[in-house]
């Protein structure tokens, strides 16, 4: 395990070039099985030791066969020890053959790693409608198999990824009370990214000894602060899942309402921001990275529906591309949003700029504020001055290849 520290908070340590195996115990693999023309598509995570598991899932009502497979192994509270994952085939509105392709799949892989069928998750992202060509993944196998091993995480991030641009993968140490824990990640997601999940896959390990009710409230925490804060294009698809998978491995156990629970929910909910982040800033067509910040609303609702509108709206984001300081957009779409505001109390920063006062004020210099919206990162803050509730949500911003991607993909 590479433990460079690369980022550092309080007792939170980033390292190097992490992923789901910087975590011991855990082994990853991911090869090219043929279901794309040459890039890698077939993942492979297994630990030898029992794995709780945790996970939350897509709410849209078209489910994909892998979802309804590991929501069901979820409710009956088994523990598992590996999932397979691949890319291409979403194997989502492909009925009642697809679920059974599923099901192929989960056995055959079960037989192969010599564990129950309940031992082993499964996850599929890609064109949705379309059934998998499952023997050429049942027939890679053995394959997949044996080219596990303790560095395969980049490997398996790789063959994750469908119109992503670049590998997702992360890893963190957390000092609790009795020594560290380690917490990886993988994630994919480009297109379709909104919530509620938010349309990306995102598998996370950890060596925390921790059992199923504990670990899924605390990722469910970190998820509401995290993947349901994103948004690339208003789309939430029929594969998202976030699923935590903990080996124990670290012998430290991590107990509700303690301070390693918190600790350990306020690291997971880093990780899961960084994996966040990382899906918009790859969005599909995207050049900016945006940060909104909705401060002093008079609830949290109302400022989620705020972020939100500004997070989805066609003209916000192409303005953004644009490097266009229009604040008319931005106020039209909080006002519209449904929350509770009073436009001509807002205040709005485009980062350390300020561009409206209240009372619709403006006093800014253009040419400034163009700057800041050249950056690749930018920020967009908007003060409602109306309470004490605050938020903050990602996005990017929407330019003319976003088009392209999604009209000429299968070319």
């Amino acid at each position: 395990m590479d433990t460079t520290s690369v980022a550092q908070t309080e007792k939170i340590t980033y390292l190097e070039n992490g992923s789901i195996t910087s975590v011991q115990g855990f082994e990853a693999s991911g090869i090219h099985c043929g279901l794309k023309r040459k890039r890698k598509d077939l993942a492979l995570v297994y630990s030898k030791l029992p794995l709780t598991y945790a996970g939350t899932f897509t709410t849209n009502k078209a489910k994909a066969a892998p979802v309804i497979i590991n929501q069901d192994i979820l409710r009956k509270g088994k523990k598992v020890r590996a999932l397979i994952i691949n890319s291409a085939y979403a194997n989502a509105c492909t009925g009642i053959d697809g679920h059974l392709d599923a099901v192929e799949i989960q056995n055959k892989t079960a037989t192969a790693l010599k564990v129950a069928p309940t031992e082993v998750l499964v996850s599929s992202t890609g064109v949705i409608g379309e059934r998998i060509p499952v023997k050429k993944i049942t027939s890679s196998l053995n394959t997949l198999i044996e080219k596990l091993n303790p560095n395969g995480g980049l490997d398996a991030a790789q063959a994750i990824m469908t119109t992503d641009l670049i590998k997702k993968h992360f890893a963190l140490e957390v000092q609790l009370s009795k020594g560290k824990v380690t917490i990886g990640g993988i994630a994919k997601g480009s297109g379709m990214i909104h919530p509620n999940m938010a349309t990306m896959l995102s598998f996370v390990t950890t060596d925390a000894k921790i059992n199923n009710t504990v670990l899924q409230k605390a990722l469910t925490e970190s998820v509401n602060d995290s993947f349901n804060k994103i948004s690339v294009d208003g789309e939430t698809s029929t594969n998202d899942m976030v699923l935590v998978l903990a080996n124990g491995a670290s012998d430290i156990v991590i107990e509700e309402n303690s301070n390693d629970y918190n600790l350990f929910t306020k690291a997971l909910k880093s990780i899961n921001i960084k994996m966040a982040k990382s899906i918009v800033a790859d969005g599909e067509g995207a050049t900016k990275l945006i940060t909104i910040n909705i401060t002093n609303a008079p609830s949290e609702k109302d400022a989620n529906l705020i972020a939100e509108a500004l997070a989805t709206s066609p003209l916000v984001k192409t303005a953004m591309n644009g490097n266009d300081p229009n604040w008319g957009r931005i106020i039209s779409a909080a006002s519209s949003s449904g929350a509770d505001i009073s436009p001509n109390k807002v205040a709005l920063y485009f980062g350390n700029l300020q561009i409206l006062k209240p009372g619709y004020i403006t006093d800014f210099n253009e040419q400034d504020a163009v700057n800041i919206l050249k950056e690749k990162e930018i920020s967009i803050t908007l003060d409602l001055s109306s309470g004490t509730a605050n938020t903050t949500w990602w996005t990017c911003d929407y330019s003319e290849q976003y088009i392209k991607i999604n009209s000429q993909y299968r070319t």
